[in-house]
């Protein structure tokens, strides 16, 4: 390598081995708008930050490590589509991703989970993404080495051969191989043995609530002082073929490697979607079961400003992480969060509420439509499911209504109200076989009227 070549790999590393996908922003809400029903100002939101990551790894190396993520908070009712743009974002990224509720985490030196769990469960979805793109790379050979193990078991060679009866043994076992490829031995049993994956009664003694970090860390180490135990077991040979096959790749898959490239990964990619953040925006508190809301912001504000946290695989910064905060801030108000964590979230979108005419493409646009949905669980069965158009009408109809009358749900009535229009047909279709049902207006009416009318029992069903 000539010197210049040497410092411009000095200058400027690659950083990580999967690195975001390279959508355009206007790719990335087309995207989104084959599974999510408007919302056009969040969409554009994320479809930026996600594309200014990938534009990130391309800036020199000096300025890189100075453009921060810009983080978002998604302000709306529930059922509106905040998790699902996060969560679609972040599959489109292929980034490591995670959903946490703010609720759920209490100030250091109160019971319950600390903040700092967030970041080393990124790294276990991190871990777990790396793990499985090599398992992909070496899955011939893993594969191939769990067939010859099973074949051993089923047709062992003989140490030493007898006289002349080398070839016998060969050509036995390459008409099982045979038969193990085509699948006809798939439901015989063999006995394998195999490592035991259970976590060891010992280490779960050892558990210190509150204290993940040390807990995590006395667990790692008293793990590697424990023998590997192995275990015999029957199973289907289909069953032990990926068992073995699961063994064979996990030798052939460099653990330290992966771990250090899913640290980067999250380091550089890593999503983290913490919802119900309004549920910590009380401030003013002197006592009660809200006393440690202001403390759990502060307790969040250092990982989302940035820094070190320990985990099992190594030290996470967490500097371009990105940040996506929801809530649908019906009590509070975002200016009810600490000054510094707002600082920490420059971008605010506000989500619409659902209409009537938005119901009625939920039910039947995006790619994973209700009614499609129920349509293809029904044809399992035998049974031919369609819905007239003013059917359909019928249903957003009546979610809004309800929506209107109680709790606002959003999208999520959808599920309550199709699933009661089609139980009926769902508990009898075994029997109905070869038919085909038109769902009406009228029909939705009989299946729902006595609970539209009674708005106190609706309350309770729908």
């Amino acid at each position: 390598m000539s010197e210049g070549a040497a410092l411009k790999a000095k200058d400027s590393p690659p950083l990580i081995l999967l690195e975001p996908a390279a959508l355009t922003p206007r790719e990335i809400v087309a995207e989104l708008d084959r599974y999510i029903i408007g919302q056009g100002e969040a969409k554009r939101s994320v479809a930026i930050a996600l594309r200014n990551r990938w534009r990130r790894l391309r800036v020199p190396a000096r300025m890189r490590e100075e453009i921060l993520p810009k983080n978002i908070t998604l302000i709306g009712p529930t059922g509106v589509g905040k998790t699902e743009i996060a969560r679609r974002m972040a599959k489109l990224a292929g980034a490591p991703f995670l959903k946490v509720e703010a609720s759920k985490f209490t100030e250091v030196g109160y019971v319950g989970r600390d903040v700092e769990s967030i970041i080393r469960d990124l790294v276990e979805v991190g871990v777990g993404m790396v793990r499985a793109d090599q398992v992909a790379r070496v899955r011939v050979h893993a594969r191939q080495a769990a067939e010859d193990r099973l074949l051993e078991i089923l047709v062992p060679s003989l140490n030493p051969p007898l006289p002349g009866a080398a070839e016998q043994p060969n050509a036995t076992r390459e008409k099982f191989r045979a038969l193990l490829r085509a699948g006809q031995l798939d439901q015989r049993t063999v006995e394998i043995e195999v490592a035991e994956r259970a976590g060891s009664p010992i280490l779960e003694m050892v558990s210190i609530p509150g204290m993940e970090s040390l807990d995590m860390n006395m667990k790692d180490m008293l793990s590697s002082l424990l023998p590997k135990r192995r275990k015999k077991r029957s199973v289907p040979i289909k069953e032990a073929f990926d068992l073995l096959e699961q063994e064979e790749a996990d030798k052939l898959i460099d653990m330290d490697e992966v771990a250090r490239t899913a640290v980067r990964h999250v380091e550089q990619n890593g999503i983290v979607f913490l919802d119900e953040i309004d549920k910590i925006a009380g401030r003013g508190t002197t006592g009660g079961p809200d006393i440690s809301r202001e403390g759990v912001q502060r307790d969040i504000l250092p990982i989302v400003e940035g820094s070190t946290v320990n985990t099992k695989y190594g030290p996470v910064q967490t500097d371009h992480i990105l940040f996506i905060a929801a809530g649908a801030f019906h009590v509070a108000k975002p200016s009810d969060l600490i000054p510094e964590l707002q600082g920490r979230f420059p971008i605010r979108v506000e989500l619409k509420t659902l209409t009537k005419a938005d119901l009625v493409r939920i039910l039947t646009e995006p790619e994973n439509a209700l009614i499609r949905q129920y349509q293809e669980l029904l044809r399992t069965e035998g049974v031919e499911l369609t819905f007239t158009p003013s059917a359909i009408e019928e249903l957003a109809g009546i979610a809004t209504e309800v929506n209107s009358q109680g709790e606002n749900i959003g999208a999520r009535r959808l599920h309550t109200v199709l699933e009661r229009t089609v139980e009926e047909i769902s508990f009898e279709a075994d029997a109905m076989r070869g038919q085909s049902v038109e769902i009406t207006p009228e029909y939705i009416r009989k299946q729902l009227a006595d609970i539209v009318k009674n708005q106190d029992l609706s309350r309770y069903i729908l």
